[in-house]
């Protein structure tokens, strides 16, 4: 099992002293109950788990009342475990399914708090929206988890490799003899995504077990397409979904509703595209022209890209074999593109960067990602090999001489000026190099 850095935030919450019930969101298949059984297993003495979608008597017992003390009691009837407090970690999974225990929270919050509350969900975010439902308003501390990140991959396929990755804390130039073992290591986690299902088999070299593992998780996805929404808006986000690859395809990777199909508007298709942010799935990326702070107050949300929550299933989605990264063809060269803007997104937001808009001086350049770190804009541009030309970033340093300026490839770190040149693998660092 990866050794997951969520862990170390589930402890930070454990040990708050204003603690209150764990709403932990993230799409289905990231790892969310097996690390929450972990966590409460290394941390706990005593480790509590209820799924609220397999067993509907525990569903039951949150309609009847909304009392946690009775709650708990009757919960302890249904297992050998002790619910005790501070002791164990109740753990309620699938909680979506039973929104009476959503609305719970807000009473073991207030009464409760000395019990340490863990609730997880797949489509957690679509359980907000359903009409009549009670959430519990600042009841609850949140956790977003996200796939597998190339460091947890790494840490977990080269424990020596992961110390040098760690020790980088400068803008020098890496060592070749560590660069092509990082670049090496950066294709196999490229290959299977982070899903950690697939990520695990891509660590044993079971390359069909990657390919088999990403197609099935897709098949599920369509399945709750149909399961959780309406016939007429099931279709829709399977049209949404299935554009993607269209969409990320194009040059300037702007969203074409035309492009999910024929005729479409955006009023038919914006619930779709809405449903699969809230499930976790899909990134949206605003246009953001005046890169001034606040960034929020000059984004135009009519024009925006969309990008996947993984690559590995990004790549499975559109069909592209894993020779993507080991082949030099041309026609590659445009998707292979979309890939590490992709990369780049999942690596930010794993982070707690947000990374929700772009810029672009209509026809002339086009910076893939601008964030907010302090009180500077910082543009970030991505490259998917060696080559860096294109006038983007020159463009825009000459418009608005930013502080920094950082450029994702796979050339070596340097620092020339203001513009950072970092290679793709070295992502997930950089919160810390900033």
């Amino acid at each position: 099992m990866f050794d997951r850095k969520i862990i170390q935030q589930l402890t930070v919450w454990k040990n708050k002293e204003d603690r209150k019930p764990l709403m932990m969101l993230g799409a289905r298949q990231v790892g969310k109950t097996s690390v929450l059984k972990r966590f409460g297993k290394e941390c706990f003495e005593h480790c509590a788990y209820f799924s609220l979608d397999e067993e509907d008597g525990v569903c039951d017992i949150f309609r009847t009342t909304k009392n946690p003390m009775q709650i708990i009691e009757q919960l302890s009837f249904l297992t050998d475990v002790p619910i005790q407090p501070e002791k164990t970690l109740l753990i309620l999974d699938e909680i979506q399914a039973c929104p009476e225990a959503i609305s719970s929270m807000k009473y073991f919050c207030e009464k409760t708090s000395e019990y340490a509350v863990a609730c997880a969900g797949s489509l957690l975010g679509l359980a907000f929206g359903h009409e009549g439902f009670s959430f519990p308003v600042g009841k609850v501390d949140h956790l977003e988890m996200y796939p597998v990140t190339f460091s947890e991959f790494l840490e977990q396929k080269d424990a020596g490799l992961y110390r040098y990755y760690q020790s980088i804390n400068s803008f020098e130039p890496i060592p070749q003899v560590f660069f092509d073992r990082l670049s090496q290591a950066f294709v196999a986690y490229s290959i299977s995504g982070g899903m950690p299902e697939a990520a695990m088999k891509m660590l044993s070299t079971d390359m069909a077990g990657v390919e088999t593992t990403l197609e099935n998780i897709l098949k599920d996805y369509s399945f709750d397409f149909v399961k959780h929404a309406s016939p007429l808006l099931a279709n829709r986000i399977s049209y949404v979904w299935d554009s993607l690859p269209s969409q990320l395809a194009k040059e300037n990777r702007k969203f074409i509703y035309q492009l999910v199909r024929p005729g479409a508007r955006a009023r038919e298709y914006e619930n779709a595209l809405t449903w699969l942010m809230n499930a976790g799935l899909l990134y949206k990326v605003s246009l953001c022209q005046t890169p001034q702070l606040p960034l929020k107050s000059y984004e135009d949300l009519s024009i925006f890209k969309i990008y996947c929550l993984d690559i590995g299933l990004l790549r499975v989605l559109a069909e592209m074999d894993a020779d993507i990264y080991m082949n030099e063809n041309p026609a590659f060269k445009e998707f292979k593109g979309a890939l590490a803007e992709n990369y780049i997104l999942q690596s930010l937001v794993a982070q707690g960067i947000n990374c929700s808009r772009y810029w672009t001086s209509g026809n002339q350049a086009e910076v893939e990602f601008i964030i907010q770190h302090g009180s500077n804009v910082i543009p970030i541009e991505v490259k998917s090999g060696r080559s860096i030309t294109g006038r983007s970033l020159m463009e825009y340093n000459k418009r608005y001489s930013p502080e920094l300026r950082v450029r994702f490839s796979m050339l070596n770190v340097k620092k020339d000026d203001n513009l950072i040149n970092l290679p793709l693998f070295l992502a997930d660092r950089l919160k810390e190099l900033l």
